[in-house]
């Protein structure tokens, strides 16, 4: 049987890496993010190298930074089962700071005629 610690470990710095993947793929500096988020530099480097699991709070506070959604983090951290994230175009629409609520929702309306609701 594998140890707990073990695997919550291995999941700390699976959610660390893809924190540091993200971050990179968005140009900032670990100075940078931090100050967008509002969390010390030295904690989300601690973070980056899976030394602690973040709380929810600061996992979001992440997540906006990063432009991904806290779902995605979620998961990421083992929090949330993988399946239960919405479809990524819905996830897109719904991060997107340039439309209104009442337009995300029309958009997600229309799109979910297209192809239909997203499956549980």
């Amino acid at each position: 049987m594998a140890d707990p610690r073990e695997a919550l470990r291995t999941q700390r710095e699976a959610l660390g890496t893809f924190i540091r993947a993200q971050r990179k793929l968005a140009s900032l500096s670990l100075r940078e993010m931090a100050e967008v988020t509002k969390v010390s530099n030295a904690y989300l480097s601690q973070l980056e190298r899976g030394l602690h699991q973040p709380s929810v709070p600061v996992l979001r506070s992440i997540a906006q930074a990063l432009g991904v959604t806290t779902e995605t983090l979620l998961a990421q951290s083992g929090l949330l089962d993988p399946q239960d994230l919405p479809p990524a175009t819905e996830a897109v629409i719904r991060q997107d700071a340039r439309l209104s609520e009442e337009q995300k929702d029309a958009l997600l309306r229309v799109y979910r005629s297209f192809v239909g609701p997203a499956e549980p």
